[in-house]
């Protein structure tokens, strides 16, 4: 019997093997920029706490209105005012959803914003001249001009994730941080201290979460169940979830793995029996044969039990520079031909050929190449413009701006901030000696940084390479500021990564200050090309902006690959269509009736 003939069957576990280095460190969904990730949001929070608008559901890039909290925006004649309606779903305590808990969150954001991820300084809820609520249901907010209003459905209202009335509150008891904004940063404090230490790497406070009066209110199609010492997380149904897609499973397990090596021989040993697992993923460095579409996948080694199923996300990778590094480092990356060097030596295409064995794409700039779009600029649709793999061309970027290359590292031997010079704050004498740590147990990514480090040095540059754990690289090195607490000495960092995105304007990752923006990259010209692109539907305004960053490059750009290529049991149904965005759908997935 074919799967298409086979009928669900409601009931049963699956048990997903995740991928190493990242357990999920934070379950407040108004999660701060060292925590941003997939991990956390992605394959956590947002099983438990729906957004306000939901993406990608049915494998489209575009806004999921069924699976989404909220009604389809009403804007006003001069498009300054928009109007939202929020559907009367339940939280898990009976509590209806209402325009208190979107006022909640959005207040949050007006006092705290600068400890959530997203926020931009100056965009939501900053551009608002007013907000508020007009019935029970029914919220309203005008900006102080117009924008796209695309941009501001994909990039503003979809960072709103609604808050019950049982977290306003302090320690003392109820309070009002969804009717204005006084008692926000004590609401704050008190369910940061309900969440624990966001740094700490033990999971001894995460095991309360399950239990704790705060978390427990949900309003998505999970609860969380469990969370172990060993790092185990178990969902179950929320009974009250509103929504469409009432969970088939009985439980949603997710099991942590500390290397590919590890996830892969789990997969080995195939979806039955105790121990296994239903879900998880073909490491790269495992894939058997190449493909000539990463989108779809080439030979599946474990197809005896599993079917392959790549998640092509509209993301973009790259690694950071850190330009608030108060060292001479700092003052380097601030030299625009260094970085074009540095670009210029990472060997995108031989990596996609050699290492990703064809499931893997490049990536020139700050737009998603993949899935193909209208939204890449004509510069970069094709070939590898404007920094393609040159070390040749890196030495004499380096050796027209005042450096020795004829040793690595190579020397300063012109300081200064003229022509031919190498900058300011770069001494002389100064080695071109850089530290870069990277996430371990990804041995396609171990490959990759060992052949950049070869052909960096063939050009001057020494990368002095460290693998690191994946959570603790990116709590350690993220976005700081030099002072007494915080030395602020991380040099690059590459967690194997990037950015998954809604419409790919740039305000999120390069404007001055944003959340995103993990190195604190500031250009005044960016960010009025950013500022250009957010209040125009015109695509040659995001053409610029991503021309002008490309040849920028304040970040280092990484060959592309699907988030996970997915190998599912070939008893388990509704997994697909997979999601363009990275999210995850458990509550579709079915076992299958048997043959």
């Amino acid at each position: 019997m074919s799967q298409e003939s086979r009928k669900p069957k409601k009931g049963g576990t699956v048990t997903w093997a995740c991928a190493p280095g990242f357990p999920p460190a934070v379950i407040f969904p108004f999660t701060p920029a060292e925590r941003m990730g997939t991990r956390n949001i992605y394959e956590f929070q947002m099983l438990m706490y729906r957004p306000l608008y939901y993406f990608g559901s049915q494998g489209t890039p575009d806004v999921d209105y069924d699976q989404s909290i909220g009604e389809p925006p009403q804007w006003s004649e001069d498009g300054r005012t928009v109007t939202l309606k929020v559907k009367p779903w339940k939280w898990s305590n009976g509590e209806t959803l209402c325009a208190d808990n979107v006022l909640f969150w959005v207040n949050l954001m007006k006092v705290k914003g600068d400890r959530y991820g997203e926020y931009v300084p100056g965009y939501f809820p900053d551009n608002l001249t007013s907000y508020g609520k007009l019935a029970e249901d029914t919220v309203w907010f005008t900006f102080d001009k117009a924008y796209s209003k695309k941009w501001v459905l994909m990039n503003q209202l979809s960072t709103i994730t609604p808050l019950p009335r049982a977290w306003d509150r302090t320690a003392e008891g109820p309070a009002d941080a969804s009717g204005g904004t006084a008692d926000v940063p004590a609401v704050y404090d008190y369910l940061m201290a309900e969440q624990g230490d966001i740094i700490d790497e033990t999971n001894e406070h995460r095991t309360r979460w399950a239990d704790s009066p705060v978390w427990s209110v949900v309003s998505g199609p999970w609860r969380l169940k469990s969370y172990t010492l060993e790092g185990l997380v178990t969902f179950v149904p929320n009974e009250h979830y509103s929504g469409p897609d009432k969970p088939y499973l009985d439980e949603f397990r997710q099991v942590p793995t500390f290397s590919d090596d590890e996830e892969y021989e789990m997969l080995k040993a195939g979806p039955r029996g105790e121990g296994s697992v239903q879900v998880g993923y073909l490491p790269l460095s495992f894939a058997s044969e190449p493909t000539t579409d990463p989108t779809v996948g080439g030979a599946n080694p474990l197809a005896d039990h599993y079917t392959l199923v790549p998640q092509a996300a509209f993301c973009i990778r790259y690694f950071c520079l850190n330009y608030n590094n108060p060292t001479v480092a700092g003052k380097i990356f601030q030299q625009t031909y260094f970085r074009q060097a540095l670009q210029s030596t990472l060997d995108q295409d031989g990596a996609v050929r050699d290492i990703y064995q064809g499931y893997a794409y490049r990536q020139n700039g700050p737009v998603p190449m993949v899935p193909r779009t209208d939204l890449v600029s004509p510069r970069q649709r094709e070939g590898a413009w404007p920094l393609p793999f040159d070390v040749e061309r890196a030495k004499r970027l380096l050796e027209a701006n005042g450096w020795d290359t004829s040793t690595t590292p190579a020397v300063c031997v012109n300081p200064g901030t003229g022509p031919g010079q190498a900058g300011e704050g770069i001494p002389a004498g100064t080695r071109l000696s850089l530290s870069l740590r990277y996430v371990e147990g990804r041995p396609a990514l171990t490959t990759l940084m060992e052949k950049y480090r070869k052909d960096a040095a063939a050009a001057g540059i020494e990368l002095r390479m460290e693998e690191v754990y994946g959570s603790v690289l990116v709590a350690e090195d993220a976005p700081c500021v030099p002072g007494p607490d915080s030395p602020c000495l991380w040099e690059l960092t590459c967690w194997n990564g990037g950015w998954a995105y809604h419409y790919p304007s740039g305000e999120i990752l390069f404007r001055t200050d944003a959340g995103g923006n993990f190195g604190h990259y500031s250009d005044p010209r960016a960010d009025e090309l950013i500022e250009a692109s957010v209040t125009s539907d015109d695509l040659e305004a995001l053409y610029a902006y991503q021309d002008y960053i490309a040849e920028q490059v304040p970040v280092i750009f990484t060959p592309n690959f699907p988030i996970r290529l997915f190998e599912v049991s070939n008893d388990l149904g509704g997994f697909g269509p997979v999601n363009p965005f990275g999210m995850i759908n458990p509550e579709k997935w079915y076992y299958l009736e048997d043959d």
